[in-house]
């Protein structure tokens, strides 16, 4: 496919995607969202803040920087360690370091 092909495409999907209907649908976007397309709940929060010690995956994958493998590496950590007592314990789990912990911390909290 030539590389406009490939932008067009790609504009396509992603425009789809952020109206919430897709590009190649006939359909008319909801005006209110089925339970389908509700977020998952997640963990309560502080302030805005997530909260790493009852973070489930879904509330650990809202975080920039954090997908699925980061988000149970944390889960695992916390079930066989227990809670962390300080934000910056975040980076005893395998594959966060500091860099991560450090654009992360404003938006955590272990209350």
């Amino acid at each position: 496919m030539k590389r406009w092909g490939q932008r067009l495409l790609v504009i396509t999907l992603v425009s789809g995607f952020l109206s919430g209907t897709p590009a190649w649908s006939q359909q008319a976007p909801a005006t209110s969202p089925t339970p389908a397309m509700k977020p998952a709940a997640t963990a309560p929060q502080v302030a805005g803040k997530v909260n790493i010690n009852t973070a489930d995956e879904a509330g650990l994958t809202s975080l920039k920087g954090i997908g699925k493998v980061k988000a149970q590496a944390i889960l695992e950590y916390r079930q066989k360690n227990g809670p962390f007592k300080t934000v910056d314990d975040l980076i005893k789990v395998e594959g966060i370091g500091d860099k991560t912990v450090a654009n992360l911390k404003d938006q955590l909290t272990v209350e």
